[in-house]
């Protein structure tokens, strides 16, 4: 029991950097998968230290939103492949607070203005990563247009 009180520390440690490892590696995959989408469709974007990348379409003028805003959006979520999962129609919009969303969206519409038109290129690691709801394939780069229509 002396040894494992020991070496269990080392091996924790061992499995963490071995994680920390497969994270970089899927998010250096996620990079250069956005980057060449946005190559083949002749877009350019801001990339942020995390790997997310966004277009700004149209500015806003009203507020940004900061982490615990409520938010209104319009948007349409899609794959590398324009596979699109899921969207709001006409002029829906969906309410929600900003930190209670996938990273990519909390980190991303921080850049917005209230009234302004984007796009977010989101590495897997910031939206479901491995273990994705049903429906999301793991490990899966998702796009979405936005419309930033209310910030509370």
């Amino acid at each position: 029991m002396k040894v494992l009180k020991i070496y269990l520390p080392v091996i924790l440690l061992f499995m963490l950097n071995a994680c920390k490892k497969s994270d970089d590696n899927q998010l250096k995959e996620d990079v250069v998968k956005i980057e060449q989408y946005l190559i083949d469709n002749n877009l350019t974007a801001e990339k942020t230290e995390s790997g997310l990348h966004y277009i700004i379409t149209q500015e806003g003028t009203g507020n940004k939103p900061i982490a615990s805003s409520v938010v209104d959006v319009r948007y349409k979520g899609y794959f590398l492949d324009n596979t699109v999962f899921d969207e709001t129609t006409g002029s829906e919009t969906i309410s929600f607070r900003l930190n209670g969303v996938i990273k990519g969206w909390t980190e991303g519409l921080q850049y917005f203005r209230e009234g302004g038109k984007g796009t977010l290129l989101i590495p897997s690691e910031l939206a479901y990563g491995s273990n994705p709801p049903q429906g999301i394939p793991a490990n899966e780069v998702m796009i979405f247009d936005i419309e930033l229509v209310d910030v509370r």
